[in-house]
């Protein structure tokens, strides 16, 4: 799993580091079971502090997507794909909600998504 920052961003670089986690569980580049590199060797790679790296981990935990053991690697947990599964669902309810409120027919609305879909 890639794990990208930007310095330039007002974002706190812990915040950026669990965002980067939740959008590979997001698009399904991670999933539950899947291991995060260390800590170590992502404050390495991205050339930041440590501390700033299991700050990110931290928030992914206490939001129950990830699981922490010392000395043992981070892994995604199975709430992890499910919080995905309702954010969709979610997303799809407000989609319905504004085709309808807009008038558009059920064809148009699946239209609409497919066009949305293929543009990606």
């Amino acid at each position: 799993m890639l794990i990208v920052v930007d310095p330039a961003s007002n974002q706190p670089l812990a915040d950026q580091v669990a965002a980067s986690v939740r959008a590979a569980v997001a698009d399904g580049t991670a999933g539950p079971g899947d291991r995060l590199p260390s800590a170590r060797s992502v404050a390495t790679a991205l050339d930041i502090n440590l501390h700033t790296v299991l700050r990110g981990y931290q928030q992914l935990r206490d939001e129950g997507l990830v699981e922490l053991r010392r000395g043992r690697a981070a892994t995604i947990t199975q709430l992890a794909a499910d919080r995905g599964r309702l954010r969709l669902r979610d997303a799809a309810e407000r989609f319905a909600a504004a085709a309808r409120h807009l008038g558009a027919s059920d064809d148009e609305a699946v239209a609409a998504l497919r066009t949305a879909l293929a543009a990606r």
